[in-house]
């Protein structure tokens, strides 16, 4: 589809993040868009907000972010001012340029999040939308949402939120294969840049599951070897087709085996990555009690010198133990906690100490 001028113009945007990957997600900002992004500071912990002048489409390969929304800010005392001609047309002329960097009929229906979305003025704005754009409107979850809240980076007026993808960003469009307990793919892509890639990485992800932590790591860039291993052959048949709709130009290969019993020869790895069982959706918190010091010991023999082992794990309690139990084999260099929903899991960067 042709794309309008206004794509390319500088507009304010605000970034979703999982509270505690900040660092991760500022890091892959900075690293793609360079000059073309200037960072604001931080009013919140799970938002970041940018002033970019690439391409909106640019922003929708973002891997460390739950999702991306335009920003327009209007000096208005309330929403009712929206509706006039200079301030309705601001609005129309983003949302129209957000839909034509997409495919056509990327987007079937639009929402509001608003107080009040019922009102008059919010029922009148509907109509507006729904004539220039031809969506239908829905209460519920929509493909284009759009935000309205008292100004959160100015003293007065109105902001509005607009979503760029139809769907999070955090919804990775190669997630044709789901498990229980998938690991989320932000905080893989977080794990991934924690464990500062480079080309000559040897990467073995340990308990590979739907494939997240393998398809992530290739996806950020090239590697020496990516392996992965999985001793459930249903759940890897899975992790294979996830990884064939990634359409990677180079697919990794996924070893059925147990964890704690590697079929390869010592220090043959400089990355090893796993989401260990939390004990909750996945495993016990008694299986744990064994899973957790023999999967780290394995990992120790595997791992070339100076390793990098990135885990994440919710059972904390557990994970404290490891730290001082491995403490003469991996030295841990991060801990970094993670609010992800109701829940609070961690991510353990270590570093292997021969």
């Amino acid at each position: 589809m042709k794309t309008s001028q206004q794509t390319h113009r500088q507009y304010l945007y605000e970034c979703e993040i999982l509270e505690g990957l900040a660092p991760s997600a500022i890091n892959e900002i900075t690293r793609r868009f360079k000059s073309k992004a200037r960072l604001l500071p931080a009013r919140k912990d799970n938002l970041l907000h940018l002033n970019y002048s690439g391409s909106i489409k640019d922003l929708l390969s973002l891997r460390s972010v739950v999702a991306v929304h335009t920003l327009q800010h209007f000096n208005i005392p309330r929403p009712k001012a929206l509706l006039g001609h200079q301030h309705l047309s601001s609005m129309l002329a983003v949302t129209t340029n957000i839909l034509e960097v997409h495919p056509n009929k990327s987007f079937r229906t639009f929402t509001f999040n608003a107080a009040g979305r019922d009102s008059s003025v919010f029922n009148r704005l509907k109509e507006e939308i729904q004539a220039h754009t031809k969506l239908a409107y829905q209460d519920e979850e929509a493909d284009l949402q759009l935000r309205f809240r008292p100004s959160l980076l100015n003293p007065s007026g109105w902001d509005v939120l607009t979503r760029i993808s139809p769907r999070p960003l955090s919804a990775r469009s190669w997630r044709v294969f789901d498990i229980e307990g998938a690991l989320n793919a932000n905080v893989a892509a977080a794990m991934i840049d924690l464990t500062q890639p480079a080309p000559q990485d040897r990467f073995l992800n340990l308990m590979a599951g739907s494939g997240t932590l393998l398809i992530e790591r290739l996806l950020r860039g090239g590697v020496k070897t990516a392996v992965g291993c999985e001793n459930d052959l249903s759940i890897m048949a899975g992790a294979n087709r996830n990884i064939a709709a990634a359409n990677l130009t180079r697919r990794p290969v996924i070893v059925p085996c147990d964890a704690a019993r590697l079929p390869f020869a010592a220090k043959s790895f400089d990355v090893i990555c796993a989401d260990l069982p939390w004990g909750q959706l996945v495993g016990s918190i008694q299986e744990n009690q064994t899973l957790y010091p023999s999967t780290m010991a394995e990992a120790a023999r595997i791992a070339g010198q100076g390793a990098r082992l990135a885990v994440v794990s919710h059972n904390i309690r557990l994970m404290e133990k490891m730290i001082q139990e491995f403490s003469r084999t991996w030295e841990l260099t991060k801990e970094i906690k993670i609010q992800q929903g109701g829940l609070h899991p961690r991510i353990y960067i270590f570093k292997h100490r021969g």
